[in-house]
């Protein structure tokens, strides 16, 4: 027999629930398909998935669920979760002294001298492309060493670029070139790096669509196009182009920001942050059933 205290921590199994729309439903059912595969390829389970959703109902009802002017209590954040008391009152206070989670060293500076890289016109081309830069300085021409010492004088460019090769941002050429292999930092071979950016962009383009879905004003942009029933020849067509003129328009977005960044730091509201993202996804369908269109 459970004692009051027991019952006490638990929803009342007669409460009335929300009626929740089997649109949403059948819309987080698909968010977490691939999630769930990514946690599988790397040896997590469904224990340590519900230990960690746990933590986030807690943090999420801490956070953003609490009364005007009330103090936030365990019994409440238990009602709106359905976590048990024992189990919140243990992960508030875990949640007291965790330490926010940092990104790897690599993605500040490495983010930044990209952004300097494709926007700033000394290391642009003609066609205002990233430059292929002399790794070191000479006859006063842009290099890349110019470019790190612009953002940091406290790592050397040569480490930098160590790291870049690594990573698979830059290539290095025969004549001792340095050459940008893409216009975003998205390192090709830096795990942690590439967790990261997960992390960051799927959250942000999560909570745009949740903005969207809740009715949240003005709209956020949140908008994909999207075409079945193609051959493989034209989606690689397509992937191309999408590359073309996604990174024309990443540049535009990244040239402003910076101009208005500077203009901006100084401002006691200039508090707010945007990311402005692009993907390209390719899949096969299903074998189509007769009778399909």
């Amino acid at each position: 027999m459970e004692s009051p205290s027991d019952q006490e921590g638990k929803p009342s199994s007669n409460s009335t629930a929300p009626a929740v729309p089997e649109s949403l439903k059948t819309a987080i059912y698909t968010v977490l398909r691939p999630l769930v595969g990514l946690l599988m390829e790397h040896g997590l389970t469904f224990p340590w998935l519900s230990g960690v959703l746990k933590s986030v109902f807690v943090d999420v009802a801490e956070k953003e669920f609490r009364l005007p002017d009330k103090r936030q209590t365990d019994s409440r954040i238990t009602l709106l979760t359905g976590v048990h008391r024992k189990d919140v009152r243990r992960l508030r206070r875990e949640e007291g002294a965790a330490v926010e989670p940092k990104p790897p060293e690599s993605v500040y500076l490495g983010a930044h001298l990209v952004a300097v890289w494709t926007s700033d016109e000394r290391f642009l081309d003609l066609q205002g492309r990233p430059k292929p830069l002399m790794r070191l300085p000479r006859n006063n021409a842009p290099s890349f060493e110019k470019l790190v010492t612009s953002v940091s004088t406290d790592i050397r460019p040569r480490a930098v670029l160590d790291e870049w090769l690594r990573l698979g941002a830059v290539e290095l050429d025969d004549d001792d070139c340095v050459r940008l292999k893409t216009d975003a930092f998205i390192p090709s071979k830096g795990f942690d790096e590439k967790a990261y950016y997960l992390g960051r962009n799927v959250h942000d383009h999560i909570a745009a669509a949740r903005h969207n879905v809740q009715g949240g004003e003005p709209p956020l942009l949140e908008r994909s196009v999207y075409y079945d029933d193609l051959s493989a020849e034209s989606v690689r067509e397509l992937d191309e182009l999408a590359h073309r003129g996604g990174m024309k328009l990443l540049q535009l977005i990244n040239r402003r920001a910076r101009e208005l960044q500077a203009a901006d730091r100084a401002a006691p509201e200039a508090d707010h942050r945007i990311n402005f993202g692009l993907y390209f996804y390719r899949d096969r369908e299903s074998p189509k059933a007769d009778g399909d269109d």
